[in-house]
């Protein structure tokens, strides 16, 4: 339930662009690599990550095999791999908002 969790947070919201790229994670959540675009915030790309190591990890402390998640949203699909304590996580559009 954490990636629904920081989607729903109340307060004011700005509208942005869907996100198209990966981001890279080390094993303390820190980012390496990013291909996103600038405008995206950095806190969104932070919140994700540490809900997806924390996904990780308590699935391995939990002795889960769990290599992959796949989160498919109306406008958004995220995948995340696990990469040695570590992960890869991919963002791409779908449907009419990748038009434009």
């Amino acid at each position: 339930m954490g990636f629904l969790s920081f989607l729903g947070k109340s307060g004011s919201v700005t509208l942005m662009r869907l996100p198209s790229g990966t981001f890279t994670l080390d094993r303390h959540g820190h980012v390496l690599a990013s291909t996103l675009p600038q405008h995206f915030p950095a806190s969104l790309v932070q919140q994700i990550g540490e809900v997806v190591i924390s996904t990780f990890r308590t699935a391995q402390s939990a002795n889960i095999p769990l290599s992959e998640i796949i989160a498919e949203y109306s406008a958004l699909k995220l995948t995340a791999r696990e990469l040695r304590g570590g992960a890869i996580v991919f963002l791409a559009p779908r449907g009419l908002a990748a038009k434009s």
